[in-house]
């Protein structure tokens, strides 16, 4: 629809906002590299995106306020507990402002994996980067930070993170009996 609109409109100052952000839509999009990105964790380290290595990645955007965050976070803590082990690595990532309710949220939901924030709630640059406008937004990555599926939640989550678990079980056995006849040769 946008390609619709004349050049006028398209160089109005709404024209160049609706382009900046299907920009960014198309740039996250499923198929594509997710884009890198570096925010504090608590402690006060910094960590990107690619420096978290796994099989299958989720970014989380969640915060502590959020009560459809909060209500999905069990769901997440149990996929993380079953598939961490065969290479799930999450990262999540607050829309908080207030760091003590980041961190007591952390630890009262039990979420173990690595985190990181801004503190700087909708204006968070991960958020801004990704055209993340609501909350839970979650983004399933390959080992390759290549995005394979957007906003998945509870079971069709756990579904898809299986099916990767078990695609890349398949490619390892495969691989090892590749080994295993260039061994025998």
């Amino acid at each position: 629809r946008y390609n619709l609109l004349g050049e006028k409109a398209k160089a109005s100052a709404q024209g160049k906002a609706i382009a900046a952000q299907i920009a960014k839509l198309e740039s996250t999009a499923i198929g594509q590299i997710a884009p890198n990105f570096t925010i504090t964790t608590p402690e006060g380290e910094s960590i990107s995106l690619y420096d978290i290595k796994g099989k299958v990645k989720l970014i989380d955007f969640w915060a502590s306020w959020c009560g459809p965050c909060r209500g999905e976070n069990p769901h997440v803590v149990e996929i993380y507990k079953e598939y961490h082990p065969k290479g799930l690595e999450i990262l999540g990532v607050s829309l908080d402002n207030n760091q003590e309710a980041w961190v007591k949220a952390i630890e009262d939901d039990g979420l173990t994996w690595n985190h990181v924030s801004d503190l700087k709630g909708w204006e968070n640059a991960a958020a801004q980067l990704y055209g993340v406008n609501s909350i839970p937004h979650l983004l399933v990555l390959d080992e390759n930070n290549q995005i394979v599926a957007r906003n998945l939640h509870g079971q069709e989550l756990k579904d898809k993170i299986a099916e990767m678990a078990k695609k890349d079980a398949q490619n390892n056995e495969y691989m090892g009996n590749e080994f295993k006849s260039l061994r025998k040769s």
